[in-house]
């Protein structure tokens, strides 16, 4: 089955709410992604315009991630199709005094000019478009030439339906996230995303892994323990302590520049 993007407008609310699955992104897998992209940043800065750098994050869903980037003075543009989580990422970012502009509608047609941005976001995102293609090449279009294009998604491989699907969606004891948030036919192997990027101008300079930094038995032990309501959402998320690894076997993320004229 297709994934369920309309959970985003049922569980709008949570990602902020540490007893949602979704503030999982929150506690868990956003400290490690900024990290690595706050990295890649530093080392490419000579190349950016002085500040403020413009950015898109595209599928901001509730703004965790255009938060992070905010606080460090970027100029960020959020676009997501899930009105609801534009409401609650408005809602956030006002009551926290950072101003990022919000926007409804869907990566495959994006209300940007050509080369408008200096950075761009695709994160928790790829693997659930509606069409792959488009969505890239609208990002490679509203992206600068020089531009960073930072990204992280799910392999396709029998690790990821694995941990993704088996054990994160399906099974009683261990499940967290809603079934049909993830379809394993709408994973996507790096080899495939690097060339559909280089078709569009999009050189990727690097593609890393990115997971659980504990032992999968202290992993099946924390997803029993919440479970069983010992621990909430946001402690499951800061528990499994999330970071890059050399590991693409499962979630992987990376950057890419789109070459000059």
């Amino acid at each position: 089955m297709p994934v369920d993007n309309q959970l985003y407008n049922h569980n709008a609310h949570g990602w902020w709410d540490e007893n949602n699955f979704l503030h999982t992104l929150k506690t868990g897998l956003n400290p490690a992604r900024f990290a690595y992209f706050q990295k890649i940043l530093r080392a490419n800065r000579p190349a950016l315009p002085p500040a403020p750098v413009s950015m898109l994050d595209l599928g901001c869903g509730g703004g965790l991630l255009a938060e992070e980037f905010a606080r460090i003075g970027c100029r960020v543009t959020g676009i997501d199709p899930s009105a609801a989580s534009l409401i609650s990422a408005r809602n956030h970012a006002l009551a926290c005094g950072l101003a990022i502009h919000y926007l409804c509608g869907p990566g495959e047609t994006l209300p940007f000019d050509n080369s408008q941005f200096h950075l761009l976001t695709c994160c928790d995102v790829l693997e659930h478009v509606n069409n792959l293609p488009a969505v890239l090449a609208e990002s490679a279009r509203v992206l600068q030439p020089g531009g960073i294009f930072l990204f992280d998604t799910i392999n396709r491989t029998f690790k990821s339906y694995f941990e993704n699907i088996f054990i994160a969606q399906d099974f009683p004891l261990t499940s967290f996230f809603p079934k049909n948030t993830h379809a394993w036919s709408q994973f996507i192997r790096p080899t495939n995303l690097t060339l559909m990027l280089a078709r569009l101008g999009l050189q990727v300079r690097e593609i890393t892994g990115i997971g659980p930094g504990i032992h999968p038995l202290r992993v099946a032990l924390l997803l029993l323990r919440h479970k069983t309501r010992k621990i909430t959402y946001a402690e499951l998320g800061r528990q499994l302590k999330f970071t890059t690894t050399t590991d693409i076997s499962a979630s992987y993320i990376g950057w890419a520049v789109k070459a000059r004229s």
